[in-house]
């Protein structure tokens, strides 16, 4: 189904270009952080292609997803919902195990993917209908209900374990909550609360009276607290990602000159710490840019929200906000050494399929509200 030429003109263009202005910087930082790495078949250029792939079928889907009046999504809320606890049980009890979590699905001719990527476009759109359908937030009796909805999937998360993913869920619903008329004191009260039981549960798992947190994940704590007490372990990736950035000065080493990437001491240059490779090699300045198109579509998605003259609408735009928000400041964080190291990609940026489509799933949904946003001007 075409869609109507009046409404696609109305899709903001500093939206578009702010996004093929991130693919572009996230294809180029691929492939110079994967040029001398082979990927399949011994081929150095396997990443990028892949990676170009990935973006292609991600555009087909932004196509798909906006052929269709957002509205249409809240009918199926029910279905997205039932089928996103589904796909975290499988999780759990059939997931491919990998580095100590077992987060993702393989099955059969559908290649490995990470079914948690895509149950937060779900959960956007389920719980952006379940608040749309609440008169008030007003007393923390109204809250209950979208805390439940959000908790058995966190809860199905936490037994990955994936925190992560936990940590990016929390915002997304504490951020919709506050969109949708909840009181910045009990958003407050809230997030006080959730950092409470993190540190408790931490507490309880450092001491071995309640093993809820992994000796791993324990590890990853101590790390952020002091990373040069595990230099030769634990600690070596966030030191390496910050020598990288440091080492990148103004102007940077130049793409494919940086010693810390290209010499493979930086690990995981790829997806987690793409970001490390961009202070490289083009430094505080190429840094700073990438941080200003964030911003930049960040702003405009922000705009989005407040221009859109339908709840239901608003609220999506608010998860999707929500969702880059929080990877942007976890992943960067997390580079500089200023938080925990989680292994949460940087949108557009980190190489990797389910991330990527995801990611796009989600720009497909903020496209869609965008251009419908003055409809009511036909």
């Amino acid at each position: 189904m075409p869609v109507d030429r009046r409404i696609l003109r109305s899709l903001d263009g500093h939206l578009v270009l702010s996004v093929c202005l991130l693919v572009i910087f996230g294809l180029i930082a691929i492939y110079s952080a994967t040029h001398n790495m082979p990927g399949a078949a011994g081929e150095t250029t396997s990443y990028v292609k892949r990676q170009a792939v990935w973006t292609v079928l991600g555009t087909l889907l932004v196509g798909v997803l906006i052929t269709f009046d957002y509205r249409y999504f809240g009918r199926f809320s029910r279905v997205l919902y039932l089928g996103s606890l589904l796909s975290l049980v499988l999780v759990a009890v059939m997931g491919y195990t990998s580095m100590g979590a077992q987060r993702w699905l393989d099955l059969g001719p559908i290649p490995r993917w990470q079914p948690s990527e895509f149950v937060k476009i779900a959960l956007i759109i389920t719980l952006a209908k379940h608040l749309d359908q609440k008169e008030k937030l007003d007393s923390f009796s109204d809250l209950i209900s979208p805390l439940v909805h959000m908790g058995l999937p966190i809860l199905l998360i936490l037994i990955q374990p994936d925190l992560g993913s936990c940590m990016i869920y929390t915002i997304i619903c504490l951020g919709m909550l506050y969109m949708a008329g909840a009181t910045p004191k009990h958003i407050l009260l809230l997030s006080g609360g959730i950092i409470g039981a993190g540190a408790l549960a931490t507490f309880l798992s450092s001491m071995g009276w309640l093993p809820i947190i992994k000796e791993y994940q324990l590890k990853r704590l101590m790390v952020f607290i002091n990373p040069y007490a595990y230099k030769h372990g634990a600690g070596w990736n966030v030191i390496q990602s910050i020598i990288a950035i440091g080492s990148g000065r103004f102007f940077g080493k130049g793409l494919f000159s940086g010693t810390q990437t290209q010499l493979s001491f930086l690990p995981s240059r790829h997806t987690d710490f793409i970001f490390s490779v961009v202070g490289e090699e083009m430094g505080f300045l190429g840094a700073v840019s990438l941080l200003g198109i964030y911003f930049w579509f960040l702003y405009r998605c922000l705009k989005t929200m407040m221009e859109v003259d339908n709840r239901f609408g608003r609220l999506l735009v608010s998860g999707v906000f929500f969702l880059f928000l929080a990877h942007l400041l976890i992943n960067v964080g997390m580079c500089l050494g200023l938080m925990p190291i989680t292994g949460k990609t940087l949108p557009f940026l980190s190489y990797g399929g389910s991330s990527t489509l995801a990611n796009y799933a989600a720009l497909g949904i903020l496209f869609n509200v965008n251009m419908r946003r003055k409809k009511i001007h036909f």
